[in-house]
């Protein structure tokens, strides 16, 4: 026979008191097979007794399948000598097993077979009150999920606002019909009003906790004025106008371009080279083009500035290069992409009446 305990969670064989009786299964004679039908769980198996009783017994590993071979040895050797043998008693002492007795209504004689059934589940790792627990907490998340608004309608409410920053150039601009966004512009007008004579402007760092909230109001607050005194220092604007320029899924020199370009002004001949890169600029996506020539225009007037601000078109040229292009994926030749990268921003800052010449277009 087989002898099934019921055990706590820190019960041990040794301290199960004498006169407690195990629940038991007679095995002579016994009918062992999967329970694919019985039960939803995995790893169930259902043991069958010759007086009709039924015990269901699950593992939430393989190790169920070591109890089935276990098992159906007990029960074919029985068979083939026709005799039943000691009672064997199957025992887990461990905190993460133990066997739940789940106890059907008494027989009855004059009921149908199923009503004398039993059901033994052996379970591991978790109780039944877990199990009921999960499945009340499941619940509830389906209900939840099902009663949230959608993000439309979060949307149209005006709790939740679409970012300017990590969103698609071409995106935003749409959004805000126009080809240059409203972001960058603020930005520009600030600098302009109150920067231009910075020592190291654009170069020079700003605080990156401010930064870090002034981009926080961009993209949850309805109104931003540059003017307030918490965005006093102009660095922090010049650092979260770059980190718009660095956070953009696709950089203002979009990747397809980014080979073209770096050959464009590898070549010898400098008015081929400013020929090759003004072809390309003006083959740019219309928000990437307009966008750029908007910047562009305004650090030529950092630059008109360099006397005071110490900011050069090389030096623009170093920090904006890397911020406003770089390639899909990066490769050893990073060094070597980097100063290509502030060539092509220093050309079209040198050359910037070609590149944006309406003529050419």
């Amino acid at each position: 026979k087989i002898e099934f305990y019921k055990e706590n969670k820190q019960q041990t064989l040794a301290s199960l008191k004498i006169g407690c009786k195990p629940e038991n299964a007679d095995l002579c004679g016994a009918q062992i097979d999967w329970a694919k039908d019985k039960s939803s769980r995995k790893n169930v198996l259902q043991l069958t007794t010759m007086t009709g009783n039924e015990f269901l017994l699950h593992s939430d590993d393989d190790s169920i399948h070591d109890w089935y071979r276990a098992i159906r040895h007990v029960i074919d050797k029985m068979s083939k000598k026709g005799l039943s043998i000691p009672a064997h008693s199957i025992w887990k002492s461990s905190s993460s097993e133990e066997v739940n007795r789940c106890e059907g209504d008494k027989p009855n004689p004059k009921e149908a077979k199923s009503e004398h059934r039993k059901s033994l589940i052996l379970r591991l790792n978790h109780s039944s009150s877990d199990t009921s627990e999960k499945k009340r907490v499941k619940s509830r998340l389906k209900k939840f999920i099902s009663r949230r608004p959608s993000l439309k309608t979060l949307q149209e409410k005006g709790l939740i606002k679409d970012r300017v920053f990590g969103c698609h150039l071409a995106t935003l601009c749409k959004r805000e019909g126009s080809t240059v966004p409203k972001f960058v512009k603020l930005c520009i007008e600030a600098v302009e009003k109150r920067g231009l004579d910075a020592d190291g402007i654009y170069r020079v760092s700003g605080n990156l906790a401010t930064i870090q909230k002034l981009r926080f109001v961009v993209d949850h607050e309805e109104k931003l004025n540059l003017d307030d005194s918490q965005w006093e220092d102009i660095h922090v604007v010049t650092g979260a106008l770059k980190m718009f320029f660095r956070e953009l899924p696709e950089p203002l020199f979009p990747f397809g371009f980014f080979d073209q370009f770096v050959d464009a002004i590898k070549n010898q001949d400098y008015d081929q080279r400013v020929q090759c890169v003004a072809k390309l600029v003006k083959k740019l996506p219309k928000p990437n083009h307009d966008t750029l020539s908007v910047l562009i225009t305004h650090l030529q007037k950092i630059i008109a500035k360099a006397m005071v601000n110490l900011m050069l078109s090389q030096s623009v040229g170093i920090v904006f290069g890397p911020t406003l292009m770089w390639p899909e994926i990066e490769t050893s030749n990073m060094a070597v992409n980097m100063m290509y990268q502030n060539q092509i921003i220093d050309l079209i800052l040198t050359e910037h009446a070609e590149m944006f010449n309406p003529e050419g277009m």
